[in-house]
């Protein structure tokens, strides 16, 4: 609701210029119209007093200081609603015979009161990302906008030795929305270390934050990348470079390493990373895997163990009385 009403002003505010001068650009044209303001200074002033003009331009001087003024995208409606009560404040101090000379730098000392206390505009977080939950609405030009920062993340490098245990997480440090969050991976083979999407092919059975590649072979060696989705919009695109150093593991014979040579062996993309479910250990070690189906697993595990302990604490009792 008042985001239309913020919208439908921005047009009022486009005819208000040739009234209001045009350094006005702030939230007092966001969030009222041409007509509310007019009508205040009418009944302030008198439909064809003189000093309407100069009522106006009172109006406009007062709020200056709110020009460059912004303020977290979430708060528009409080806003908004100020604005709305401010506006009938003014018209009953102006029924009143009151002063605008008086009412109107009254009114927006307030209102920077009302701004101040507004939950605050949270800062940009580097090096990349769309981070909505930093987006800001900007009084000068009554328009939202998000941090100015790439979409692709820089690459991150994993050496790990052939034949152990590659994990990679696709995790980010803002906060990310809580629901319709997905995630999705491409790797680019051959040695690739790139961010061109074109050299990236999609691993279809890859889905989640966390990635597991085991046993690591050479043709892993190469660049995955984790595309971080809300909603099907992207909101970031990590890297990660895979280097395989390293002789064949000790169970690899001679033999087996020549015949993979020969065949030129290359594990399917839907076989290269495995779907990863945590051990009791790793799940209270890394809180965040701690995912709905996961704590369910965990609640069912700790209610069969307690379950357990009962019957064994039963059984002990019948036994002992028993024997007596």
């Amino acid at each position: 609701m008042a985001l239309l009403a913020a919208g439908s002003a921005v047009p009022s505010a486009l005819v208000a210029l040739t009234v209001f001068r045009a350094s006005a650009w702030a939230c007092l044209l966001c969030f009222t119209s041409y007509n509310e303001r007019l009508q205040i200074c009418q009944i302030f002033a008198g439909l064809e007093s003189p000093d309407l003009g100069k009522c106006e331009e009172a109006l406009t001087d007062a709020f200056k200081g709110l020009q460059d003024t912004e303020i977290n995208y979430d708060e528009r409606s409080h806003l908004h609603d100020a604005f709305t009560q401010m506006t009938h404040s003014l018209q009953e101090v102006a029924a009143a015979q009151g002063s605008f000379r008086v009412a109107f730098p009254h009114a927006a000392e307030k209102m920077q009161k009302v701004i101040s206390q507004l939950k605050e505009v949270q800062a940009c977080i580097r090096p990349c990302g769309l981070q909505e939950v930093a987006r800001r609405f900007r009084c000068r030009g009554c328009y939202s906008t998000v941090c100015d920062l790439p979409l692709d993340c820089p690459v991150q490098d994993l050496t790990v030795t052939w034949g152990h245990q590659a994990m990679f997480f696709c995790t980010v440090n803002f906060q990310l929305p809580k629901e319709e969050i997905t995630y999705s991976w491409k790797f680019a083979g051959g040695g690739l270390r790139t961010q061109d999407l074109s050299y990236f092919r999609e691993i279809p059975r890859a889905r989640g934050y966390l990635a597991r590649i085991r046993p690591v072979q050479p043709t892993h060696r190469g660049t995955f990348s984790c595309v971080i989705t809300h909603d099907q919009r992207p909101l970031a695109r990590l890297y990660f470079f895979l280097n395989v150093t390293g002789p064949p593991p000790r169970g690899e014979t001679e033999l087996q390493v020549s015949f993979r040579e020969v065949l030129r062996w290359t594990p399917r993309e839907g076989e290269m990373i495995e779907p990863w479910t945590p051990s009791l250990g790793e799940l209270l070690a890394r809180p965040e895997a701690l995912t709905p189906g996961n704590q369910c697993l965990l609640a069912a595990a700790v209610a069969l163990a307690s379950a357990s302990a009962t019957v064994l604490a039963w059984m002990f009792f019948r036994w002992y009385c028993s024997g007596d």
